[in-house]
């Protein structure tokens, strides 16, 4: 069974991906504890994999893209079943993980990592992209355990001001490795 805390349809707000719609099926509990976060990831319902294909399919049928996320989904030993049944269901699956859990990954999984208190070396050298939330600071010491060519976004913690500009200031600093990634979901009124 999987832990799960909703599942519904709207738009990936923030990355590499933004302005896709999307199925988010948001997991249930997470291994860290961090300060800013701004997600309930509180348990709401026990379901099987198929439970959840079931409402992805009744929540978008045409929509080839599901977002797995958290809280941290990679904690839960059932995400590996349930990304093989939205694969085989034809749906392209994304994972938004801290990377703290290794789990190996087909290569047409797309993974974002967001590193906090600590980070796994395997989910690093994974990653499609990293997501780096600034909240009163710059959290550049990421940077160095990815490699090189991976995409890195600077996200504002909630969009406040004071975290855009200091966000701002580090792209301009380093203007090949950082994007900015605001959470337009938010700017509109999306979840």
């Amino acid at each position: 069974m999987l832990q799960v805390n909703e599942i519904f349809y709207s738009f990936q707000g923030e990355g590499t991906h933004t302005g896709i719609p999307a199925v988010f099926v948001r997991l249930a509990g997470c291994n860290l504890s961090c300060r800013f976060c701004d997600t309930d990831y509180s348990l709401k319902a026990l379901l099987g994999v198929d439970d959840v294909l079931a409402q992805v399919q009744t929540l978008s049928p045409e929509c080839p893209t599901v977002i797995l996320t958290g809280g941290e989904p990679l904690a839960q030993t059932q995400t590996p079943d349930l990304i093989d049944a939205l694969a085989r269901n034809g749906r392209r699956v994304h994972i938004e993980s801290n990377g703290t859990v290794p789990v190996p990954l087909s290569e047409d999984v797309w993974l974002t990592v967001s590193p906090k208190e600590r980070l796994h070396s395997s989910m690093a050298a994974r990653a499609n992209e990293i997501k780096l939330i600034v909240d009163e600071r710059v959290p550049l010491e990421w940077l160095d355990q990815f490699p090189l060519a991976t995409p890195a976004f600077l996200q504002p913690e909630n969009n406040k001001p004071k975290n855009v500009a200091l966000a701002m200031a580090a792209i301009a600093a380093n203007p090949k490795r950082l994007r900015l990634s605001v959470q337009t979901h938010k700017l509109v009124g999306a979840r």
